[in-house]
């Protein structure tokens, strides 16, 4: 047995709440590794966390200006100048199908940092990413590292039912952030990828606090009811329709975006029903993407749905923004999604799909100035590559 399988092994035997202390020992023993420390990103995406049993005891570090942050953006190994002679500091990104977790930071002997020795240890980091969701079942410790401050009753809903913050496959790579991360009003996201297609839909619930968290834990889930019942997307919409008219009779409603790629051919489906907007970044060119506007769900009773269809190519991509995006205004009085939106698309056109998101709310923040931001700001960044 090589020296990966033996620690992938060990990682799989693990007790959830032990899997760092696995991996350190296995580490030590087959790589002569000195110490190991795992870090976690935080909702927010501007810190990375010490995982350990008693949580806020470490300081964090920042995602922007720290040895690790060089890892986590450019999600190669990233080895520090020699501060010891005869030893290495390494920080491994930690990502699991293009989803960006966080960094293991190990030091060892400089003679163990060949090429190949990092391949190997990217590898074990790899197998942790995927240990570390299946424990998200059983133990709180991985989650408990994620947050910075504690969340808000309706904020840990919201973020328990999203699928995760950036995934990858050959055909694409999506990304995803929400701000504020920690008290959210009703924003969210969703994704399903099959053998053949990627379904995508973008929410916007009416309200605040728990009364948003509530209405789009309805839509959320009865969007995934009825895409696991086989319904074509007209028909996820109808179903979702109806069960939040059912439960508010037309006094809430969400506006929601749907779409479904095929993943062989670029040809989009979409049912636009309320308020996220899309735009395309083709070449050098940036484009809104208007649908057909179509009732919000849960408005009125039974609402029918029509499908649109576009066709995007390889080299296209695509963001979807919210209103609480598109709609805010400069101390000017001029609206982000005017111009500002696309100029802040173009500038950061050479960014992974998976950082467009927040780079986009950052420039958003500083087009807002001293305003307060008063509602969700939802960006999610799509990278087509198409099939070869």
């Amino acid at each position: 047995m090589d020296r990966f399988a033996a620690v992938e092994r060990a990682l799989r035997n693990a007790a959830p709440h032990l899997l760092l202390d696995v991996v350190t020992g296995a580490l030590q023993e087959q790589y002569g590794v000195e110490r190991v420390e795992l870090r976690l990103a935080d909702y927010g995406l501007t810190t990375l966390q010490r995982v350990e049993d008693v949580p806020f005891t470490t300081e964090p570090v920042s995602l922007q200006d720290s040895p690790q942050s060089r890892a986590f953006g450019s999600q190669e190994p990233y080895v520090e100048p020699k501060a010891v002679q005869g030893t290495a500091t390494v920080h491994l990104p930690v990502t699991v199908r293009g989803d960006r977790m966080g960094v293991l930071t190990v030091t060892l002997p400089q003679e163990q940092c060949s090429r190949a020795q990092l391949a190997d240890m990217q590898r074990i980091c790899e197998a942790l990413g995927h240990e570390i969701l299946v424990a998200e079942r059983d133990t709180d410790l991985y989650l408990l590292a994620r947050r910075a401050n504690r969340l808000t009753l309706a904020a840990e809903m919201q973020w328990q039912l999203l699928p995760g913050r950036s995934v990858a496959r050959p055909e694409f790579a999506l990304g995803a952030h929400l701000e504020p991360a920690y008290a959210i009003y009703g924003d969210n996201f969703d994704w399903s990828v099959s053998a053949h297609h990627l379904t995508l839909t973008v929410t916007n619930g009416m309200g605040q606090g728990m009364e948003a968290a509530l209405l789009s834990n309805l839509v959320v889930n009865a969007l995934r009811n009825a895409r696991r019942a086989g319904l074509d997307l007209p028909g996820q919409a109808s179903l979702a329709d109806q069960a939040v008219y059912a439960q508010y009779r037309g006094e809430l409603h969400a506006s929601v975006l749907l779409l479904r790629f095929d993943l062989a051919t670029g040809e989009v489906e979409a049912v636009d029903a309320g308020s996220p907007r899309m735009w395309r970044l083709r070449g050098r060119s940036v484009e809104s993407v208007d649908f057909d506007a179509q009732l919000p769900l849960g408005m009125f009773e039974e609402t029918a749905y029509v499908a649109e269809r576009l066709r995007i190519e390889p080299g296209d991509r695509i963001l979807i923004g919210s209103d609480g995006v598109f709609d805010s205004v400069s101390q000017a009085g001029e609206r982000y999604g005017e111009r500002a939106l696309a100029r802040s698309l173009s500038a950061h056109r050479l960014l992974p799909a998976s950082q467009v998101p927040q780079a986009v709310l950052r420039d958003l923040g500083e087009y807002r100035g001293a305003l307060p931001l008063e509602d969700d700001a939802l960006v999610v960044c799509l990278d087509w590559f198409g099939r070869v």
